[in-house]
């Protein structure tokens, strides 16, 4: 019930916050048309290239709405304040997870709408995958967005963790060059890299009908990334006073 009620609270907070219901919705969109246009008359590049925005933009956006979120529990006691109740922390962050989690899967049916109905997105797999996998980045992008919360003083910091987290990880995803054809050595970083595998993960959706034992594998990995930021992200909070 505890976790049920962090949910619902955190999910009226955000449902009042009307700019970041714009920011959820409306840039992915937004982005996605944009593309559209840059590759017009290139439908396969489109089709590649959108495809895995789909699934790294609800990252982005997540990464720093919650990063953001949290570090103003922080700072304004109100983290303080909870952990002064029976909450556990781990209904605390699990509930962040699993709010934003809802928000993603509406950010990400709305993107994905238009990007296969507005857009004629092609993908040989069905946009029901495409949802899934880019509601687990989500997930991803709150669980490290938690995590970064708390090296982070000021929300100018948590900004600064944005490049610092998610660029690394979308130039060496295999989205600007294929992976097999890196250095050895960034393969390596590349291979410890949970986007990596919601990279991959997608493009098997892109490329085959059905679900592959592969995409499986790949969302298996970074849904493990997830719950090992949230383990580490609870660790992170300590009441500050007695």
């Amino acid at each position: 019930m505890t976790l049920l009620h962090t949910t619902a609270r955190i999910l009226r907070q955000l449902r009042h916050d009307k700019r970041t219901i714009g920011l959820l919705v409306v840039v992915p969109t937004l982005l996605l048309t944009l593309l559209y246009f840059m590759y017009d008359n290139q439908q396969a590049v489109f089709d590649r290239v959108a495809l895995i925005m789909l699934g790294l933009f609800p990252f982005i956006i997540m990464f720093l709405v919650t990063s953001i979120a949290m570090l103003r529990e922080r700072t304004t006691g109100t983290l303080e304040r909870l952990l002064t109740t029976p909450l556990r922390r781990t209904d605390l962050l699990f509930g962040y997870g699993i709010a934003f989690g809802v928000a993603a899967a509406i950010q990400a049916t709305i993107a994905s709408a238009l990007a296969y109905w507005l857009l004629d997105l092609d993908t040989a797999g069905s946009p029901a995958l495409v949802i899934l996998i880019a509601v687990t980045n989500a997930v991803l992008g709150v669980a490290l967005g938690l995590l970064a919360s708390a090296f982070a003083q000021t929300e100018f910091q948590a900004v600064q963790f944005m490049p610092v987290v998610a660029l690394p990880q979308i130039l060496l995803c295999g989205l600007f060059v294929p992976r097999d054809q890196m250095a050895g050595w960034l393969q390596a970083i590349s291979d410890v890299m949970p986007l990596t595998y919601a990279v991959e993960a997608l493009q098997e959706v892109g490329a085959n009908a059905d679900a592959t034992s592969t995409m499986w594998r790949d969302l298996g990995i970074v849904a493990g990334v997830v719950v090992l930021a949230l383990v580490l992200a609870s660790m992170t909070l300590r009441r500050r006073t007695p």
